[in-house]
């Protein structure tokens, strides 16, 4: 029998995804769990595997297509049957009325089981009524005499298409009297036969006032002069007419197709002739529910933001002791490890930063959804790690390069980056001092990690170089006031500055 696997919700209540790549071609054998695609939802990218054996029938969807929920994916056939599955595989008497129904098409008729079958197979049986052949075309004339002054005459109406929109953007228009005399002209010529001989750029006309750097511009660009209306003195094209002509032939170029007679071929410019000034990148995916998601929060959740500047010398030697540790041996240990931490004891300390506003009630949680915003070529995105306040020090190292590794090889699951309670987003990796985060929605805190570098501080009255770092935090004014948002801070910079006082967990 034939069964159809459709698309599930392969997370928390998408509604769409885009098929990266098919595994599975129509003739293949596959069993239970074999990969037959691969998706990308507004998440993560997906590994689809199937709920059936037997032979691949036919695939829905090919590479680069978004489909929705419950969408054919593929068509399982020879498999066996399922207790719940009323559908069965088109007989060879279905598959052949379904073939006179479409004139020679192949279509698919699924058949219940019953008696309510018979009388489709009955009418499938049937042959279709005899029509009358319809009549053959009427032999061509002898003579192509008719056919070749038909053809001139074309010929002819199109050149003078051509010839009243170049010179119609180029000379600002041509007198009533000019346009007879010239209309006449071609006229005779293409009676003669004339025109049609001769191409369309052989068409005199006056040349195009520019000056030379603006001429070298448009050959550069492809673009012929005689097409751009000038707006400088004395009729001249000057470089913004030219750069305006360009846009407009760009943009006008994504949404129209080839060539027409409405639209002949000199004003048609093809994709990339104006050069590859402007790279279009389709939104999708993890940007497409990114930029939805940041937009949302920016506009909805108040953020207010907080910056502080932290002496970081003891967590760089800190850091430096873990590394040598043979407890941390083969563990990749970083200044990232440490303010981590720092974020779960100063949570623990506000629990109020822990919370989701709900309009109704503010939710606050005792445990931490630590979330990491990590940049991968898919986009950003921002995989956390459960429970984090239950992890020791060398649990939470491992469990940070786990999820960043898995991060920027696109291996992240929807069920990785969902729950989040608090963010940390680590731009110091990208020596960036400090910024104003926006918050991820349903959480009211994220803190923005800044890059540790050698300043001049003072200690005791001297200046003296220390390892100095920038922390910036945004929070939910409706659940994080001024007070608590400062406190939180100061927790988070006095662990940094002091990493014993991680002994008072």
């Amino acid at each position: 029998m034939a069964q159809i696997f459709k698309l599930p919700d392969v997370g928390e209540g998408l509604t769409e995804a885009e098929i990266v790549s098919v595994k599975v071609a129509p003739g293949d054998t596959v069993s239970i769990n074999d990969i037959l695609f691969e998706v990308e939802t507004a998440k993560s990218v997906v590994e689809l595997s199937s709920p059936f054996e037997g032979t691949v029938e036919t695939v829905h969807v090919s590479e680069g297509e978004t489909v929705e929920v419950e969408s054919p994916l593929v068509t399982i056939s020879g498999g066996q049957d399922d207790a719940g599955s009323a559908e069965s595989a088109p007989t060879a008497d279905t598959a052949a009325a379904g073939s006179a129904s479409t004139g020679g098409e192949s279509q698919k008729i699924l058949v219940g089981n019953g008696p309510s079958a018979d009388p489709v197979k009955r009418r499938a049986r049937k042959k279709p009524a005899k029509t009358a052949p319809a009549p053959s075309p009427a032999p061509a004339p002898v003579n192509s005499a008719p056919v070749q002054q038909s053809s001139a005459q074309l010929e002819a109406q199109q050149e003078r298409k051509l010839l009243r929109g170049s010179l119609g953007e180029s000379l600002g228009g041509l007198t009533e009297k000019a346009s007879a005399l010239l209309e006449e002209r071609l006229r005779k010529n293409s009676s003669r036969g004339e025109v049609a001989d001769r191409p369309v750029g052989s068409i005199p006309r006056r040349p195009t006032l520019a000056k030379p750097p603006v001429r070298k511009a448009a050959q550069d660009m492809g673009i012929d002069l005689a097409h751009v209306t000038p707006t400088g003195g004395h009729g001249q094209v000057t470089k913004r007419d030219l750069l305006n002509y360009a846009a407009h032939v760009r943009d006008a170029d994504t949404s129209s197709e080839a060539p027409t007679a409405e639209t002949p071929d000199s004003f048609w410019i093809p994709a990339g002739a104006c050069g590859d000034r402007i790279e279009r990148i389709k939104v999708r995916g993890v940007r497409k529910a990114t930029a939805k998601a940041m937009v949302n929060s920016a506009f909805t959740a108040p953020h207010v933001s907080i910056f502080v500047d932290v002496d970081a010398s003891r967590t760089m030697e800190f850091v430096k002791r873990l590394k040598k540790s043979r407890h941390f041996e083969g563990v990749k240990v970083t200044p990232l490890l440490i303010l981590a931490k720092a974020v779960i004891w100063a949570t623990a300390r506000n629990p109020q930063v822990n919370a989701t506003w709900t309009d109704s009630e503010i939710l606050i949680k005792h445990f931490m959804n630590l979330g990491i915003a990590a940049a991968t070529p898919r986009g950003l995105m921002v995989p956390n790690i459960k429970d984090a306040q239950d992890l020791s020090l060398r649990e939470l190292a491992l469990a940070l390069n786990e999820l960043t590794v898995r991060a920027r090889e696109g291996k992240t699951q929807p069920a990785e980056m969902s729950q989040g309670t608090m963010t940390i987003t680590n731009i110091g990796a990208l020596g960036i001092d400090t910024g104003t985060p926006i918050i991820n929605p349903g959480e009211v805190a994220i803190i923005a990690f800044g890059t540790i570098k050698q300043k001049p501080w003072v200690v005791d009255g001297e200046v003296i170089p220390r390892w100095v770092t920038t922390l910036g935090g945004s929070f939910d004014h409706r659940v994080v006031d001024g007070d608590l948002s400062a406190r939180f801070m100061a927790d988070v910079a006095a662990v940094l500055e002091e990493p014993a006082l991680l002994l008072d967990e």
